[in-house]
């Protein structure tokens, strides 16, 4: 009985994954969760998050201890040439510290670089995020795009079908040719062929979108539905204040910015081997000995007591001449930071592109769906025409068909040039820091 419950209760499992529709924000948490590329840059920043760690933590003392022990057995020859036993054990113990008093900084600085490095990492972490949203946005558009379509081919499916009923009851009246009937169920079959390719069209950008999202069960996997506007608002009249906006939000910029601060710490790290090192070193130790063959030998805690020492140094290390390795590592430093700030440049210069191809796009996109908004009335009222003078006996069917294949043309056209301009105008809001949704 508890086996065929838990049967069942994994098949309604299963039927109720099957059902899930995932929105787009669900598709972005997941795959931003659990994409291996994130995943990778992930781990890069979890490494140099010890890494920043490892230089906050240098500038405290190093404390360690020692315990030795050693036996010996054997003979061994005297001052003057006797030969005699040799056999003692002796233990020591000692703890130390060191750390370093002076350094002009180098600690402190290396601890700051090491911060800015980490910054940059979780910034690439979240360029790396973003590529993968907007990629997700763009091929969930792309299921829902298909789907409408799907739904233009539905009604054109519908329509052939009362086209070839009508052919065949006036055929079998004598009123129209065989031809005409001949030539309507063509035209279903058509539309048919036309439904049947916009089925598949839905499936091959579901498994583009469950591959994006790394899925394992891609053929259970649908998407919600979003009812978006019929009518679409103009684009904005300037791209430059998101230009702006997108040099102060976009991840890949402020990850290039930081990495000049970085660049810059390293050039004040590099001269800090223009000047002495002073560090200092304290330690407490003890020991003990033991002769075999004497026997009047101290008790072992005695002689630890007695035995106990304390040390405590101060070491400066001055820099005199070192072949000109320090200028040379300094120069470096700063074609380094050229480097870093060249960068900066690139990126700002890609996002510059990124937005002004996007706004492009917008408007580009907005005039085409204007056009074919235009293009679809013109052909559905040809439509309208051709149906009445068809019914008429004042056109043929060709006709007919032409005219309806002409109007699923415009409506794909219409769908076509809708989502393409969602899809800038939804890529421009996330350049301007606006997050994605539909």
């Amino acid at each position: 009985m508890k086996k065929n419950f838990s049967v069942i209760f994994l098949a309604l499992f299963a039927f109720a994954f099957s059902q899930k529709k995932w929105t787009l924000q669900e598709c972005v948490d997941y795959a931003v969760k659990n994409n291996l590329q994130v995943i990778s840059n992930q781990y890069n920043a979890d490494i140099q998050s010890k890494t920043a760690a490892i230089a906050k933590n240098d500038a405290l003392p190093g404390v360690s201890g020692t315990v030795n022990n050693l036996t010996n057995f054997g003979n061994t020859q005297g001052f003057q040439g006797s030969i005699g036993r040799n056999d003692y054990f002796s233990n020591s113990a000692s703890v130390g510290a060191n750390m370093t008093l002076y350094n002009n900084g180098r600690i402190r600085k290396n601890a700051a670089k090491s911060q800015y490095d980490l910054d940059a990492s979780l910034l690439d972490v979240e360029k790396t995020k973003n590529d993968i949203s907007l990629q997700i946005a763009q091929q969930y558009l792309q299921v829902l795009l298909n789907k409408e379509v799907k739904k233009i081919t539905d009604e054109s499916v519908a329509n052939a079908e009362k086209v070839l009923k009508r052919a065949k009851t006036t055929t079998e009246v004598g009123t129209t040719p065989k031809t005409v009937e001949a030539e309507a169920a063509a035209g279903l079959a058509r539309e048919k062929q036309r439904q049947k390719s916009a089925e598949i069209d839905i499936q091959r950008a579901l498994f583009n979108l469950a591959m994006l999202l790394q899925l394992k069960d891609y053929q259970n996997f649908d998407i919600e539905m979003v009812m978006l506007p019929e009518m679409l608002d103009a684009p904005l009249a300037s791209s430059e204040n998101i230009v702006d906006k997108a040099f102060e939000n976009q991840p890949q910029v402020k990850a290039a910015e930081t990495r000049i601060l970085s660049a810059q710490k390293q050039i004040e790290i590099a001269k800090t081997a223009f000047f002495p090192t002073i560090s200092t070193n304290a330690g407490i130790g003890t020991n003990y000995f033991d002769s075999f063959s004497n026997s009047i030998s101290q008790s072992f805690y005695n002689q630890y007591k007695d035995n106990l020492y304390q040390q405590i140094s101060v070491a400066a290390n001055v820099p005199i001449f070192n072949k000109g390795i320090t200028k040379l590592r300094v120069e470096q430093a700063k074609i380094s930071e050229s480097i870093a700030k060249n960068s900066v440049e690139i990126q700002k210069q890609e996002v510059r592109q990124n937005v002004q191809k996007a706004y492009f796009d917008a408007n580009a996109n907005y005039e085409i769906y204007l056009a074919a908004q235009e293009a679809e009335k013109s052909a559905k009222l040809a439509l309208d025409f051709a149906e009445k003078s068809y019914e008429a006996g004042r056109t043929t069917i060709y006709d007919l068909n032409t005219a309806r294949n002409n109007y699923v043309n415009a409506q794909g056209s219409v769908s076509q040039a809708k989502y393409n301009y969602i899809f800038s105008t939804k890529l421009l809001n996330f350049y301007a820091g606006i997050p994605l949704s539909l």
